[in-house]
């Protein structure tokens, strides 16, 4: 049985990253709607839980609250944000509006008596001062009679929290994200040295789990993968491949909207290479032909995602035999499409492998990297013996340049896209920077712009350059690209591509946008 931290969402848009922060601490979590039921929560055995942060006020008349059995559990408990005031509130204390809102980087100051604790000691260190995010309206403004402050800021008398005789701590600051610059080993030190979790989630403890699960799970049918050429996919190819061998089939389908020599690549190292069985359709004439005149994004993920199955499908009719579907779905997938699995978050965008499977389709869904975030995949990949140069290749969406286009997607406008990228991702491995970078493309904008060039005008088409930093893409930031590099790249392009004559960068961060353009 493996450890197992239970996070119950209240509706934060930091959720996802606790779960990572505890990954990163090699301590399984798994994430779940406040009003999961004791029985499932009996179920899943927690060694600790995290009540999340919440728009809501506890002392709404509808504030959201777990069922309260989970506090006769006798096992640890985290309250961040909501999760600390409903805490409070619910155990005789009081909560009431702050006279201020508190958004953004706070100092923190450690009680006197309270450096000892693991928690504490965690995020001051040998100082007696923290810097944390906070981002509230309320507080704490008394405690419990057994509750014992342990830090407070200028705007939160109580920032932080304990029970000691029942291990309950509650933060009023939010300990995953970055801005919290040492969250990350309070919330380290919270399941590993007050929920005694030994750390066993390793890749390789990921990967033996999964090999037992799969072979049970499938027994002797026929598994079909949905290869679409990506990280995920190839970790999924290679994962099922040896828990299953020769009872895994694999479908690449090539849409027309994949980078250069891209399908190319994924053969050599697929099937020529590690002996995976795969079967490559070429079907770019049939998904530009159903994506023309088609410019809304989420149109064009549905269709291209209902043209993936119905290939898939036709190949499973074909090949007899099949039982299940495989798909290369991870976790900010699930995060980010309907409103995310714990049903009290905000719909981003849809993801062409989340959802499941229309109903005529009669196939079982296998998806064994569902609950891995995508630093996880490349670990897992790497411990398969996936060349690095391909576990480390940027993210490349499942719509392929369907979304990297913007507005109506055309031949012309593919071919001139996969030029620039293939350009501007050379530009970047000759500087050193292409591993530095967690993901940078083109976008192809479908306006034109005049320009000059040679002693003529010239009226031709934009694309934009687009690279990020971040460690869970959940966040990100614009990487900052020398000028020069920037200046060198722009030059290949316009020289290069006969069509283009003038390049942007992009600097948004997410939020408020989001890393691709659609």
């Amino acid at each position: 049985m493996r450890e197992t931290i239970l996070i119950l969402d209240f509706g934060s848009q930091y959720t996802q990253l606790i779960a990572r922060r505890i990954r990163e601490a090699q301590v399984y979590c798994e994430i779940h709607p406040f009003f999961m039921s004791m029985d499932r929560i009996r179920a899943l055995a927690p060694q600790g839980i995290v009540l999340s942060g919440g728009h809501q006020s506890v002392y709404d008349s509808n504030a959201p609250e777990p069922d309260p059995a989970v506090f006769d559990l006798g096992i640890p408990v985290l309250g961040i944000c909501y999760g600390l005031q409903y805490m409070a509130h619910r155990f005789g204390g009081h909560v009431q509006q702050a006279s201020r809102r508190e958004y953004g980087p706070a100092l923190l100051t450690c009680a006197h008596d309270a450096a000892s604790d693991p928690l504490m000691a965690a995020l001051f260190g040998d100082t007696a001062t923290a810097t944390v995010w906070m981002s509230h309206g309320d507080q704490v403004s008394r405690l419990p009679e057994s509750f014992r402050c342990l830090a407070s800021s200028d705007n939160a008398p109580v920032a932080a929290w304990v029970e000691p005789q029942r291990r309950w701590y509650g933060v009023q600051f939010h300990p995953e994200v970055h801005h919290t610059p040492r969250g990350s080993q309070l919330l380290h030190a919270f399941v590993r040295q007050v929920c005694h979790c030994h750390g066993l989630w390793t890749p390789e403890h990921f990967i033996e789990h999964s090999l037992a699960r799969l072979q049970q799970q499938v027994g002797t049918e026929r598994v079909l993968l949905a290869l679409s050429g990506g990280v995920d996919s190839a970790v999924t190819a290679a994962l099922l491949h040896r828990a299953i061998g020769a009872q895994l089939t694999c479908i690449f389908v090539d849409n027309g909207l994949l980078r250069l020599h891209e399908g190319d690549e994924v053969m050599a190292t697929l099937a020529h290479n590690m002996g995976v069985q795969v079967e490559r359709i070429n079907a770019g004439e049939l998904f530009l032909d159903r994506l023309r005149g088609v410019t809304d994004p989420e149109q064009k993920r549905r269709i291209i995602g209902h043209t993936f199955i119905e290939i898939f499908e036709e190949a499973a009719q074909r090949l007899t035999g099949i039982a299940w579907l495989a798909q290369g779905t991870i976790y900010p997938d699930v995060i980010e499409s309907a409103g995310s699995h714990t049903g009290v978050a905000t719909n981003i965008k849809s993801h062409h492998n989340v959802g499941g499977l229309p109903e005529r389709m009669q196939l079982k869904l296998l998806e064994p990297l569902r609950e891995l975030f995508k630093d996880e995949v490349r670990q897992v990949g790497l411990s398969l013996g996936l060349p690095p140069e391909m576990i480390f290749r940027h993210p490349f969406p499942g719509p392929g340049l369907g979304v990297r286009i913007l507005g109506e997607v055309k031949q012309d406008y593919a071919d001139l896209l996969r030029q620039a990228d293939a350009i501007y991702l050379a530009e970047l491995r000759q500087a050193g920077l292409y591993e530095r970078i967690a993901q940078a493309f083109a976008v192809f904008l479908p306006v034109k712009s005049v320009g000059v060039m040679g002693d003529g005008r010239s009226y031709q088409y934009v694309v934009a350059l687009r690279a990020v930093e971040s460690s869970d893409y959940m966040t990100a930031s614009c990487y900052p690209i020398p000028h020069d590099l920037l200046a060198r790249i722009a030059n290949r392009i316009i020289n290069e591509v006969d069509g283009i004559n003038r390049v942007t960068y992009d600097i948004t961060s997410k939020p408020p946008g989001t890393i691709e353009w659609e």
